[in-house]
């Protein structure tokens, strides 16, 4: 275990960094958090695109951010990553890591040989078949995975572990407060929306929608039509506005709530699917992360869409901030530092 590690968050508009010692402790301890801008086209969907441009935000992060420890969890999470259900014979991780290529081709949409796969335990059971290992299949495309991790070399850091981004928003979310039921936590990024259901803390359901928030900036660009950072403007002002629309900002609005409306569908479609697939299990609530989340009515609209209580997360209790180091800073940011987190508490498995 090294005595620091730093989660890193490559997404589509900045580069995000939270160094945590102490993982495995009751309360870890953040020693530093920051951010950097990146341009427009050098992460879509939190792939990598430029690696040159990444590696090179990535040492002003650093530089500016005065991390400690060159040790770096990333994070995988867009479109090309695939999560399912998934039963073995039961045995020890390494064999079952070994024999996952002879369960899954026809589950995945690549050959295996392109796929970097994982397994996540959950359950155990005995059929007819014998012991089993009920858990969640993780399988990412290699050259998806590839382009970040060097682009993180590429900046002289050492990625010691690539995770999935929605467990690591579980570990934050979740760490150390019990639920009674299944809890549906939703992340809506720039460009992915992240649904992931929780017993206990413990993933049980994982899925990964190819849209966010800056879809609706996009289409709003397109279809009125004008520049990007007007129709942000218009985004983050009108949201999903109720009643006594100004004048002149009708079409606006109609696109607005088609484009939420059809993400929102989404949502509701997939927890549908899996109290279908677990009648025994109830919903205790949904939280809501993610800057795409902060729409003007989002999380309301989504609470009377599904009818299930609607709440953000409070993860701030799990953990304590180093000297000089601004929690209240930290909770301003409006969890953008959630995924690094969650991605340097993971390093304590």
């Amino acid at each position: 275990m090294v005595a620091s590690v730093v989660g890193i968050d490559i997404g589509s508009t900045a580069v995000r960094a939270v160094e945590l010692t102490g993982a495995s402790r009751a309360l870890p301890t953040v020693l530093k958090y920051h951010a950097v801008p990146l341009p427009a086209g050098a992460v879509l969907r939190g792939e990598v695109q430029e690696v040159n441009t990444v590696a090179e935000a990535l040492k002003r992060l650093w530089s500016a951010g005065g991390f400690g420890s060159k040790n770096v969890v990333l994070g995988m999470g867009n479109h090309r990553v695939l999560v399912r259900d998934l039963a073995v014979p039961k045995g020890s991780m390494v064999r079952i890591r070994e024999s996952l290529p002879f369960h899954v081709q026809d589950m995945l949409p690549v050959p295996v040989a392109d796929a970097l796969l994982d397994f996540y335990p959950i359950s155990e059971s005995v059929d007819e078949n014998g012991p089993q290992v009920h858990g969640l299949l993780v399988a990412a495309v290699k050259d998806a995975v590839q382009a970040n991790v060097k682009a993180v070399q590429l900046a002289g850091l050492i990625p010691v572990e690539v995770d999935l981004i929605p467990f690591a928003l579980s570990r934050v979310v979740y760490r150390g407060q019990p639920d009674p039921g299944a809890v549906v936590q939703i992340d809506v990024g720039a460009r992915t929306t992240s649904v992931v259901v929780t017993i206990l803390g413990i993933p049980q359901f994982v899925r990964i929608i190819p849209a966010g928030g800056e879809d609706l900036t996009q289409a709003l660009a397109e279809r009125l039509p004008t520049d990007v950072d007007h129709a942000e403007a218009l985004k983050v002002s009108l949201g999903l506005a109720p009643t006594g629309v100004a004048p002149g900002y009708e079409n606006t609005v109609t696109i607005i709530r088609e484009v939420t409306t059809e993400l929102l569908n989404s949502l509701r479609n997939t927890i549908t699917y899996f109290v279908n697939t677990r009648p025994n299990l109830a919903i205790d609530r949904i939280v809501l992360s993610g800057g795409g989340s902060n729409l003007i009515g989002f999380g309301q609209a989504l609470g009377e869409l599904t009818r299930h209580t609607v709440v953000r997360p409070e993860p701030l209790a799990s953990v304590t901030f180093g000297r000089g180091v601004s929690a209240d800073e930290f909770q301003q940011a409006g969890g953008d530092f959630y995924v690094a987190l969650g991605l340097a508490l993971g390093s304590a498995a």
